[in-house]
């Protein structure tokens, strides 16, 4: 059996030799598929633009709590000199200072990310709007 044939028995005559086409059951319903009329499905610059700005934020509050790490180090360095536990608080100050560095580090990598694909995903809607609004019976 040809592959013609095969597509024919599994979707009727919508083969692709048969010069009609399968479409979405949606495409052409005012305001889009669903029961409730609204557009099923919808993507937007909106939640990576927000995810964007809270990376933002975290990079500018784990920089600022670094800068607030060192200073407050400093001044505990001289206020515990000579006891036994400033190489103990060194240590637990470098691991802190890796974190929080890490952290700042990868927040302003997320942000660029994610930044991007808002604006990308909200390019692509705009396109797409334009495509369906051309159609024929598209959803306005």
């Amino acid at each position: 059996m040809a592959l013609d044939e095969k597509w024919g028995a599994l979707f009727g005559n919508d083969s692709p030799s048969s010069g009609t086409s399968m479409a979405l059951a949606s495409a052409d319903a005012p305001g889009g598929g669903g029961d409730s009329g609204a557009p099923d499905l919808k993507a937007s610059g909106g939640p990576w633009t927000t995810a964007s700005g809270v990376a933002d934020a975290l990079h500018t509050s784990s920089a600022s709590a670094l800068t607030d790490l060192e200073t407050a180090a400093k001044v505990e360095a001289k206020n515990t000199e000579g006891l036994d536990s400033t190489k103990a608080m060194d240590e637990v100050l470098d691991s802190w200072k890796l974190r929080l560095t890490a952290v700042r580090d990868e927040c302003r990598r997320l942000e660029g990310s994610l930044r991007s694909a808002g604006k990308e995903f909200g390019e692509r809607e705009v396109v797409i709007r334009k495509k369906f609004e051309g159609r024929t019976g598209g959803p306005k």
